[in-house]
């Protein structure tokens, strides 16, 4: 659940989980992140095999881009 602004938090009294709004953000970022690595988000690559060493080289150069950065 997203957080309620702090405007609408009288008229809306809902549950917040902050770790499960933290889990759901890191995915969310981890898919719009595959979604700029186009080779591994059309899956281009047909076999299981292909696609998961696709996968490991678009996590290999995230990688090299933080250190590098």
């Amino acid at each position: 659940m997203i957080p309620s602004k702090s405007s609408e938090r009288n008229r809306r009294a809902a549950e917040f989980d902050q770790d499960q709004y933290h889990r759901r953000n890191l995915i969310e970022r981890v898919i719009g992140w595959l979604k700029e690595c186009r080779r591994v988000f059309a899956r281009f690559e047909k076999t299981a095999l292909n696609y998961a060493g696709m996968l490991k080289l678009a996590i290999i150069q995230r990688y090299l881009k933080l250190i590098i950065a």
